[in-house]
């Protein structure tokens, strides 16, 4: 299902054109607007219910000495996974030796490490917060390591993140609308109905429909994509 007939359905579904709403300020609220923000509703529930591994992406990072904070990138929600990589440059990361991080909390690596010159080859990490510099926050989220390199790095930063919303993507496809659209378009219609403030029964039913089809796209991405036959043995179902 491409943005288009998304779209269309919800407007099927619902029997609402959504007309524009004038707000006292003066500015209008148009039916583009009102749709999109269901459907982006629905796609944040969706990705922080499921962990489909099409939500995650990597990217490597250079680390220099001395300098304990690596900085996340914008669309950054958490990690997945963070190997030191060494032997290696720039042009050719692949042929590196990888050792993962242990992540830890902060007050850890404070602990293990108190001073700016306990250096060494990198071994935990945590989450850390925003890097502050000169008073200015220079980006939304950095990982602190432990304990400070004590040379030039690079890591392999495995994180998930909010892919580009159906209703913003150049082609109007995405992975979520194309392989699972039966939970994006219930997801979105829960947050329109409630938008009407419509009737509870209909809101309880979409609500129902969007729970199946939820756990159908759960039983993918947290079930099937994360085992083969080979490993777990094939699917049996009892029989009575």
């Amino acid at each position: 299902m491409n943005y288009t007939s998304l779209y269309n359905t919800i407007q099927t579904y619902t029997e609402n054109q959504f007309p524009d709403v004038y707000l006292a300020s003066g500015a209008t609220v148009s039916a583009t607007t009102q749709i999109n923000m269901f459907i982006a509703q629905a796609e944040q529930r969706i990705y922080n219910m499921i962990q489909f591994p099409s939500l995650r992406k990597n990217q490597y990072t250079a680390i220099t000495s001395s300098n304990k904070y690596v900085s996340l990138p914008d669309d950054f929600l958490s990690v997945y996974s963070l190997a030191l990589v060494t032997g290696v440059t720039s042009a050719n990361l692949d042929t590196g030796t990888f050792e993962y991080l242990l992540n830890k909390d902060v007050n850890f690596i404070r602990q293990a490490y108190p001073a700016p010159n306990d250096k060494g080859v990198p071994k935990y990490y945590a989450l850390f917060g925003p890097t502050i510099i000169n008073g200015a926050i220079s980006n939304e989220l950095s990982i602190i390591l432990g304990p400070t390199p004590d040379a030039a790095y690079y890591v392999e930063l495995h994180y998930y993140y909010y892919p580009e919303s159906i209703t913003t993507v150049a082609s109007g496809q995405t992975w979520l609308g194309d392989n699972f659209d039966s939970v994006l378009l219930y997801g979105s219609l829960v947050e329109a109905y409630t938008y009407m403030k419509g009737e509870q029964d209909i809101i309880s039913l979409y609500d129902t429909k969007f729970k199946e089809a939820l756990a159908l796209a759960k039983r993918l991405g947290d079930g099937m994509e994360r085992q083969d036959a080979y490993r777990s043995g094939q699917f049996r179902q009892a029989v009575t």
